[in-house]
């Protein structure tokens, strides 16, 4: 395609030359281009349009190229001697019945590009951006990836842009909307044409399904399932490492990684030596004796814990400019603490020992029988600890008029016995982020949360100690070395 002059200019000889000079392409829509004619200084300087007030010095001393637009309705001339007027104000004669609208630019001016841009204001040209413009799969994509709540916010943001553009709206209409820059939207659109629907997620700050191959995100994948890594920075070395890609933007990678299906994820502490036969005869027993249950029984879960004198950090939200802290305590001491619950109530028996051993079940299971003194039956599970075991305990269950039948649970089952959530919520209320500046003020805390709050705030703590029991398997994990 053959443009013509670009200047008007008084030398005749100049405007012949410049004439004849200069083959590219037009784009589609709009492109700029840096091949053709170089038009030295002298041709444009003192050449701009005076109500446009562009700066003439701004083209002194300057290389400049040709910003080739989209072509337009309407063909207008101005009569002049051998050429046409000013850039922004006329049309080029070329060898296709479509003619251009030129402009001048500045490549190594991002600012005067600009402030051009938006002097000459494109938009208001009919047709620079034609509503319409795309078909009826590609807007439906674009209108669901605006409207899908699980992709990336600025990729949706784009969509939108793209589809507020195909409605109608200029550039600086849709940038008004989006509360952006028109240059940012031109630059969606132009992206979206030469490279469709897969250019608008590529994003420079990284992050982009676009900047690995579908062959490295594989590999990448590959390697996040076998080596387990702790960090975004590792993920992040590693790619740069193999693929040569660096990624700047910790929440790009972030971002890229729950596109390929990899989330963080902290593993599931499991026993050993898991029975699946033992687990499933005991689950099966439970409920038989829930489904017989008198209305003079009850049932009861025991345990031991033993919570120590000390500061838990966890994890918390909080204004981006505090550095948060918590005070550490003096001691290391611990308490010993042998209680049970009953799961139909929220009722509890805890008391307080030297030590867990064969006298402090003694003690608490006598505990249970008092604080049931009219029930008939009371049905007691705890786990294969050797002190539940002890001859002196088996003992006092055979002294005539005992009420208790012990139930133990499969060895190395701790998720069997509801209990342990109880001492996992204790943690929660109590020891997370707290510090008590006593042990004995550290023991006052975790008693009356476990024999007066626990009762007492049930219906609220009911759903997260329960007797929802499952049958755990090594097969369904993948084991960490």
């Amino acid at each position: 395609m053959r443009l013509c002059h670009l200047i008007e200019d008084t030398d005749p000889a100049a405007v012949v030359s410049r004439t004849a000079d200069g083959q590219f392409d037009a784009a589609d829509r709009i492109a700029y281009v840096d091949k053709g004619p170089r038009l030295p200084t002298g041709s444009v300087h003192g050449q701009w349009i005076t109500d446009r007030r562009l700066n003439q010095k701004a083209v002194e001393n300057r290389t400049v190229v040709a910003a080739v637009v989209e072509p337009v309705d309407e063909f207008r001339r101005e009569p002049r001697f051998f050429g046409l007027g000013a850039p922004d104000d006329a049309l080029m004669k070329i060898s296709d019945s479509n003619p251009v609208v030129l402009v001048i630019i500045y490549p190594d001016s991002l600012g005067m590009r600009k402030a051009l841009a938006k002097r000459v204001e494109l938009d208001s040209f009919e047709g620079m951006i034609r509503p319409g413009f795309l078909l009826g799969d590609e807007r439906s994509a674009l209108i669901a990836l605006a409207r899908d709540g699980s992709v990336t916010h600025r990729l949706a943001r784009r969509a939108n842009a793209l589809v507020l553009l195909d409605d109608g709206l200029s550039c600086e209409q849709v940038a008004r909307v989006l509360l952006l820059d028109d240059d940012t939207i031109r630059r969606w659109h132009g992206a979206f044409a030469e490279g469709g629907r897969k250019a608008l997620m590529r994003f420079e700050a990284g992050g982009s399904a676009c900047v690995l191959s579908e062959a490295q995100r594989g590999k990448l994948v590959g390697w996040v399932r076998a080596a387990s890594p702790r960090s975004t920075g590792q993920i992040g070395a590693w790619i740069a490492s193999e693929f040569g890609v660096e990624y700047e933007s910790r929440s790009g990678l972030v971002a890229l990684l729950h596109r390929l299906g990899l989330e963080y994820r902290k593993p599931e502490v499991i026993p050993r030596h898991l029975d699946e036969t033992k687990q499933r005869a005991f689950i099966k027993l439970y409920e038989k004796l829930m489904n017989a249950l008198g209305a003079d029984e009850a049932v009861l879960f025991v345990d031991a814990v033993h919570p120590t004198h000390g500061a838990r950090a966890a994890g918390c939200w909080a204004a981006k400019d505090e550095h948060l802290a918590i005070e550490q305590t003096t001691g290391r001491q611990r308490l010993n603490i042998h209680g049970a619950i009953d799961l139909e109530t929220g009722r509890t028996k805890m008391i307080e020992a030297e030590a867990i051993d064969a006298a402090s079940t003694i003690k608490l299971l006598a505990g249970i029988e008092a604080l049931y003194s009219t029930t008939a039956l009371i049905h007691v599970f705890l786990d294969n600890a050797r002190y539940h075991h002890a001859k002196i305990v088996r003992k006092w269950l055979s002294q005539p008029g005992r009420r208790i039948a012990l139930h133990f649970v499969p060895s190395y089952c701790p998720h069997l016995n509801p209990i342990e959530r109880l001492w996992a919520l204790m943690h929660q209320h109590l020891t997370h982020n707290k510090t008590y500046p006593t042990c004995r003020e550290f023991a006052d805390a975790i008693l009356n949360f476990l024999r007066d709050e626990v009762p007492r705030k049930w219906g609220e703590f009911c759903d997260s100690v329960t007797d929802n029991f499952r049958v755990v398997l090594p097969a369904n994990f993948r084991i960490l070395a």
